[in-house]
């Protein structure tokens, strides 16, 4: 076994006593059939489809290249996030399409040229920063600055920010502002899909031992009623999914689509996956404390290669760089189940899905707002696990600015107007774009720079 850094193995004993009882180890064995449908659950709390979708909205693809790169993505999430649970971190974490790279992406695509060209010149860029991605996994660089600069103040901060940056999200996004409905319907279906996350939650925790169970579907059964209740108001609509076909095979390299270089477009990828791997630490450490597993070297390191060889397959698919959703730390600690075999389930359904063309349009058939019921939820529950890793740090003058400062900059950067936002220099533009970044950069300096008790 590895020897613990000084930095994780004070937040293991920090969070030791109040990290969330599991009902399911990482490591326990369950039966294939709760794997798929505990994993089907972890599915459809997952907005995957959207960054291709605002991708091919962004550069103009057509229907066939739009519908071409959400397959992609399917697939390259499902076979990312076997890569990452079975073999390279060994940590229950579902990987999934990053929001980061979007604006990347549009630049690099319309300074290449546009069309085929410009693409190409996306998916090289994305290649060339996956293979060092992996080199700096093996070199171990990474973990070096984790054990420097990460310690349990720093850590907790940034597990509360990635739950705090993603509430005005949900509630904004996916609620007040989703289209699938009118705002009354949207609030309406939040709260129905949110109360009945709560109740089965509730009930699993009164009825112990069997009642178990009622924790373990809560967000399976709150899409459902909440997808019933739409129904009901007339804003459920499978007309895509009618439409869809059942199978459909999937891109190929250099046969539907091939590789340009080009420097500065590598050197601006590269740039995003410093921002990711920034971005996913967060996500590391949310289900690291979730699970009551501190993280090792080894499994720092080894997620560092895990992220690279997941942008790598990405990229071979023709699709965009993936990285660690946060979402499945929060639903981790709602159900207590944490076992790997449910993600490698995961895995496989984005695989399916995938193939086929039907399911996954039936996954973007639930109504926005019912997804962000549950997502809010989620969202807080993320942000308590970082004060939970807080809990027994002595907070005196200098830990309350590592705390407040970067939780200012977190809701200052998610309601930044996009038209000042896009009239900064393009590296500033990746900076503030990714709150979680912005914030966590905040934490780590703070730490460093401001005095502490003498």
């Amino acid at each position: 076994m590895n020897t613990q850094t000084a930095a994780q193995s004070a937040m293991h004993s920090e969070i030791q006593e109040q990290a969330p009882q599991l009902t399911v180890s990482p490591d326990a064995k369950i039966p294939v059939y709760k794997s798929i449908i505990l994993g089907l659950q972890h599915v459809v709390a997952m907005d995957v489809y959207v960054v291709p979708f605002l991708i091919a909205m962004l550069i103009g693809l057509s229907s066939g290249q739009s519908s071409a790169l959400i397959q992609a993505t399917f697939i390259a999430a499902g076979l990312a996030t076997i890569v990452q649970t079975y073999f390279c971190m060994k940590l229950p974490v579902a990987q999934g399409p990053s929001y980061v790279p979007l604006g990347a992406i549009v630049s690099i695509y319309a300074a290449s040229g546009g069309g085929q060209l410009g693409w190409n010149s996306v998916l090289g860029a994305g290649l060339i920063g996956a293979v060092l991605v992996i080199v700096l996994g093996f070199t171990g660089i990474f973990n070096k600055i984790v054990k420097m600069f990460i310690p349990p103040i720093v850590g907790g901060t940034i597990i509360f920010i990635v739950g705090l940056s993603l509430l005005p999200v949900a509630i904004r996004d996916n609620i007040y502002g989703a289209t699938d409905a009118t705002i009354n319907q949207n609030v309406l279906l939040a709260l129905i899909s949110g109360a009945v996350l709560i109740i089965f939650v509730i009930l699993g925790s009164l009825f112990r031992g069997k009642g178990s169970i009622f924790r373990i579907i809560s967000v399976m059964v709150a899409l459902v009623v909440g997808c019933i209740s739409a129904n009901f108001m007339g804003v459920l609509h499978f007309s895509a999914v009618n439409d869809a076909k059942w199978f459909s095979m999937p891109q190929l390299p250099f046969a539907d689509f091939g590789f340009s270089f080009n420097i500065s477009a590598i050197i601006t990828m590269v740039i995003i996956y410093f921002v990711l791997l920034a971005e996913t630490t967060g996500t590391w450490f949310a289900v690291s404390n979730v699970i009551d597993k501190p993280l090792t070297d080894k499994n720092l390191n080894r997620g560092v290669i895990g992220e690279g060889i997941s942008c790598l397959i990405a990229s071979l698919l023709g699709s965009t760089p993936v990285t660690g959703y946060s979402t499945n730390a929060g639903i981790i600690s709602i159900t207590g189940i944490a076992s790997r075999r449910v993600f490698l389930a995961v895995g496989v359904w984005f695989v399916i899905f995938g193939c086929s063309g039907k399911l996954a349009a039936l996954i973007s058939s639930i109504p926005t707002a019912v997804i962000g019921g549950v997502f809010t939820i989620v969202c807080g529950i993320i942000a308590i696990n970082g004060v939970q890793v807080m809990k027994n740090v002595s907070i005196a003058e200098k830990e309350m600015y590592i705390i407040a400062i970067p939780m200012i900059l977190t809701l200052a950067l998610v309601m930044i107007p996009q038209d000042f936002l896009h009239s900064l220099p393009t590296f500033v533009q990746y900076l503030l774009g990714s709150p979680i970044l912005a914030a966590s950069i905040a934490a780590i300096v703070l730490n460093k720079v401001l005095p502490g008790r003498k």
